[in-house]
């Protein structure tokens, strides 16, 4: 019961604290800002530079996007314990040339990213970085 009577106290004091800061803060703002004797600053706001904006930004997405590019994907890469260094093939009958698996999965088991990735890889040389 103590303890409860304490922590409604304390909670009090602290509103009471904030209400007295939040009540002298505008007079407090305005007496800094206008000080007697001095002419108020004028201020004018100048257009932005979105070219600069734009520049900034592309720059810093090459920088964020770069070690996306190439991380490397198959953590087990060049090792025996990978298992996309298997690939599976199926020879049809009619002598079309055989599908398989390898051509997507040896990028990854050669330890590359997905800059490596047939379809992905172009796609990323797109981006920045």
């Amino acid at each position: 019961m103590v303890l409860k009577t304490a922590r409604t106290g304390l909670l009090a004091a602290l509103g009471a604290a904030a209400a007295v800061g939040a009540a002298a803060g505008p007079a407090a703002a305005a007496e800094q800002t206008a000080p007697a004797g001095l002419p108020r600053p004028t201020a004018q706001l100048q257009s932005p530079d979105t070219g600069q904006v734009v520049g900034g930004t592309t720059g810093a997405l090459g920088y964020a996007v770069a070690p996306v590019k190439n991380l490397r994907l198959d953590p087990w890469a060049q090792s025996s314990a990978d298992v996309l260094n298997n690939g599976v093939a199926v020879q049809p009958d009619n002598g079309v040339p055989a599908v398989g698996t390898a051509p997507l999965t040896s990028p990854l088991s050669a330890g590359g990213g997905p800059q490596s990735l047939p379809v992905v890889g172009p796609a990323l040389g797109l981006l920045p970085g």
